[in-house]
């Protein structure tokens, strides 16, 4: 049973009778959607395989820090994330490539130079195409890795712009910068999708 099906986990969810830590559950409970975030931020199975045995080490070192404002799954959620970029700076394959590629283009009078839209579909829509959530998945890793961790942290994962910076050890103005040409790139990257076209599964 996946963590997040648990009402309000907290620390006490997984004491024994005699009062000591049960690890088993913590790991049964919660490894596959770890392992599944990692493998999104890192892009490699194996590796993300590695990140999730060290973000179980750190956590059972460091029972003794959680905070139950908080539940278990937010705090390994976290201390996954910080293993795979630590893995990824690690690899060296945060360095911060162009995306220059992959933003809009602009004509003579600053304006956006794209196809007219003959129907803007509704979200639920898109959602409803064969294989859109693995084609935007898709489009995200086409970012370069510093745009697209930052676009994941942001706007899947749902951490503030203060909570990003402080993961990635950058500026708050970094972050936003970022944001802002990653979602541009992305939204580029993702029109065909919205247009209706090559809507096929990955």
């Amino acid at each position: 049973m996946l963590m997040s099906k648990i009402k309000e986990s907290q620390k006490t969810t997984y004491l024994k009778n005699n009062g000591k830590f049960d690890e088993h559950e913590l790991i049964t409970n919660n490894y596959t959607w770890m392992l599944r975030l990692a493998q999104k931020i890192i892009g490699e199975l194996g590796l993300a395989e590695d990140v999730v045995q060290e973000s179980f080490i750190s956590a059972l070192a460091g029972l003794d820090k959680f905070e139950h404002k908080s539940n278990i799954e937010t705090w390994l959620r976290r201390i996954t994330i910080n293993h795979s970029i630590s893995k990824l700076r690690q690899l060296k394959r945060l360095a911060e490539d162009s995306v220059e590629l992959f933003l809009p283009e602009f004509d003579e009078l600053d304006c956006r130079v794209e196809q007219k839209w003959a129907k803007i579909p509704s979200p639920d829509e898109i959602m409803e195409r064969k294989g859109v959530i693995n084609q935007i998945e898709h489009g995200l890793r086409s970012l370069p890795k510093a745009y697209e961790l930052i676009v994941r942290l942001r706007d899947i994962e749902g951490y503030s712009t203060q909570e990003v910076a402080e993961i990635l050890n950058i500026s708050e103005s970094n972050v936003k910068v970022r944001l802002h040409r990653g979602r541009s790139a992305l939204k580029k990257i993702l029109e065909p999708i919205l247009r209706g076209g090559n809507n096929e599964d990955e």
